[in-house]
């Protein structure tokens, strides 16, 4: 028979000495023992079994100096506002056993703590549920931490009610292959509510399930040593509003799905680190769909550690794929956590896509993700400040920046601070750089209509400004149009001589760093690395000026340094260095095309100028003379690029 012994009824809190409850049963008791500090405090210890309905004292400062089982039939009620402090130690816990209830009644204002008392990751055990759902485990299956018996038939099984619950430096190492989790969940059913929960600077996991059925909603996780959430056994649930944070290095993963897949479902998830590393990571066969994912940061999106089947990675209606970034607008606001009181911020993500109508100037402390097309209207004006970094999101050709005919851009970075737009890997063909259009001559005509995008350029002002650019890094652009085009890096379509365009880099770009499409405007100090198409392509009559230039190719598969194409209105360029380590050809000349090259120096290539459709070598003057083949062009000085460490700049 349990019985219930009081041996001290609470009184006035400031003239206790001292305070014994226990709980007696055939499988020990609860021991909470304390004493008041004199001024309205009472502190207690926490340990041993609960076996009956058992409320916690909010005006009580509880320490859990050991384990702590809430048996079957029984219930431990926890209020709003209470706070638990764990000693050290890998006996240190609590658990909710099978046909046992918690019920965390806390609340935004008063959110219930259960931390640690040397405030250092892996201090304790955790919380831990154990219950009467299915796992591929069977039933009755002895959990790896502590030994505890879970899982059952029942998927809609309760163990309670967990409501604003912040869980801190759990993690305690059990041996050399375990250690606890923050929130474990064994074989934990749909009936039990679990909302409002962050798990914070655990050394393992933030929340793990071992199969089970449960839904929890809104759960924040910072700074978890090793996966954020963690599924096996075939849980079955669905996690609605997540947001992971991770700010130091050394973590495992956000999400770690292994075993048997029985597809949970995940419902807007916002992850970010500051560190790269792994976003998704799926073992054996395991999988899930995810509906509104948002990561930023990583190093890798999707990791399939046994090669199993991306088809059961359902995200955004398809399966998985490693080659995306999948940053997008977070899809979870980290306000919504305020109750945390975490003391990390994160950067505003401002969302950049639509029109520009009238003038824009964008803010270099916040974080700018280009989600879309951002268009600068005829009329409109773009101000990038010095130090601005625009993430692009992996969209292909939806997302670019242009400036239309009549629109301008002022791009404003120094040497010290550049602008930066890249993808979040910068890999190629990630997005589709920046296209300026502006009211020059073109062989096109005027109104001539670009093949990206489909926009309007040309006229009949070559003295025509489309703005001015000066210090920008550019990564990741060359999104295919179809089989025949691609984005470049910049593309300038008819733009004037007004335009100014000052150290500017190309880097990693699956189709031309620049291209000219007729136009008048020069361009100084440009620097291209291994971008896969041409570092420099004209056509349609370009008679611009490029002076310093620098090409880098240090990677199979690129066609051309430069190439020309169609009319030749002899354009120039002056101290000119491409360097190659993979052969090549440097200099290619189309049609009619020709160019006057002063202080080129070229190396490592197998061809230095080739004339693709046999004209005339006249047409290329290089220092003075007609360009000769097979000659090797190496006695140019070469561009001095030490003193351009804006070249080196990166989100």
């Amino acid at each position: 028979m349990k019985k219930n012994f009081l041996k001290i009824k609470l009184l006035s809190l400031a003239v206790l000495a001292a305070v014994t409850f226990s709980c007696s049963n055939d499988g020990g008791d609860i021991i909470i023992e304390g004493g008041g500090d004199g001024e309205g405090t009472t502190e207690s210890d926490l340990s041993g079994n609960i076996a009956e309905d058992t409320t916690l004292d909010t005006d009580v400062a509880y320490a859990l100096v050991g384990s702590l089982y809430v048996k079957s039939g029984s219930t431990l009620t926890i209020p709003a506002g209470t706070r638990i402090t764990a000693n050290k130690g890998t006996d240190v816990f609590i658990v909710v056993e099978k046909g046992a209830e918690i019920n965390i009644a806390g609340t935004a204002s008063n959110p219930v703590v259960m931390t640690s008392a040397n405030e250092t990751p892996g201090d304790w055990g955790g919380l831990i549920l154990l219950g009467n759902a299915v796992t591929s485990e069977g039933v009755d299956a002895t959990a790896e931490v502590g030994g505890f018996k879970y899982g059952g038939t029942n998927n809609n099984d309760s163990s309670g009610s967990i409501n604003y619950l912040i869980i801190n430096y759990a993690g305690a190492q059990i041996n050399a292959e375990s250690q606890y989790n923050g929130l474990t969940l064994y074989s934990v059913g749909s009936g039990t509510s679990i909302q409002n929960v962050a798990m914070l600077n655990g050394t393992d996991d933030g929340v793990e399930f071992f199969g089970g059925s449960v839904s929890p909603t809104n759960m924040y996780f910072e700074n978890n040593q090793d996966d954020s959430v963690d599924w096996t056994e075939g849980w079955s649930g669905t996690l609605t509003n997540a947001y992971i944070l991770h700010t130091e290095a050394g973590f495992s993963t956000a999400f770690e799905g292994d075993g048997t897949n029985n597809n949970p479902k995940f419902v807007n998830v916002t992850a970010v680190s500051t560190q790269g590393g792994t976003a998704l990571q799926f073992k054996k066969e395991s999988g899930a769909t995810i509906t509104g994912l948002s990561l930023t940061g990583y190093e890798t999106s999707i990791d399939m550690k046994d090669d199993g089947d991306l088809a059961n990675v359902i995200i955004e209606g398809e399966a998985g794929n490693p080659d995306l970034s999948y940053i997008a607008q977070p899809t979870v606001d980290i306000d919504s956590f305020f109750w945390v009181a975490s003391n990390l911020t994160v950067d505003e993500v401002v969302a950049l896509s639509g029109d520009v109508t009238s003038t824009v100037t964008l803010d270099a402390s916040k974080s700018y993700l280009l989600d879309g097309s951002y268009i600068v209207q005829d009329g409109g004006k773009l101000i990038i400040p010095a130090g601005t970094k625009i993430t692009a999101a992996d969209g292909g050709t939806s997302v670019y920046i242009a400036v239309l005919k009549g629109g301008l851009i002022d791009i404003q970075g120094t040497a010290d601070n550049p602008v930066v737009m890249s993808s979040q890997n910068a890999q190629p063909r990630d997005w589709g750089g920046l296209t300026i259009c502006g009211e020059a001559t073109t062989s096109e005509g005027v109104d001539a209509t670009a093949e990206v995008g489909g926009f309007i350029y040309g006229g009949t002002d070559d003295e025509d400004s489309s703005g001015s650019i000066k210090n920008l890094v550019i990564l990741g652009t060359g999104a295919q149009i179809n089989s025949e085009s691609q984005y470049n890096g910049v593309s300038f379509y008819a733009v004037g001589s007004r335009t100014t365009v000052e150290n500017v880099a190309v880097i990693n770009g699956a189709d031309d760093g620049v291209e000219f499409f007729g136009g008048t405007v020069s361009a100084t100090n440009l620097y291209f690395e291994n971008d896969q198409d041409d570092s420099v392509d004209w056509t349609e009559g370009w008679n611009g000026t490029l002076t310093n230039v620098y090409i880098s190719h240090t990677e199979e598969g690129f066609s051309t340094a430069f190439e020309g194409d169609g009319t030749n209105n002899n354009p120039k360029f002056v101290n000119v260095t491409a360097i190659s380590t993979q052969g090549g050809t440097a200099l290619q000349f189309k049609k009619e095309s020709g160019a006057t090259i002063t202080n080129l120096y070229l190396g490592g290539y197998d061809t230095n100028i080739d004339m693709k459709d046999s004209g005339p070598l006249s047409n290329v003057l290089i220092d003075g003379a007609a360009g000769v083949l097979n000659t090797a062009y190496d006695s140019g000085t070469q561009v001095d690029i030490s003193t351009w460490t804006w070249i080196e700049a990166r989100l």
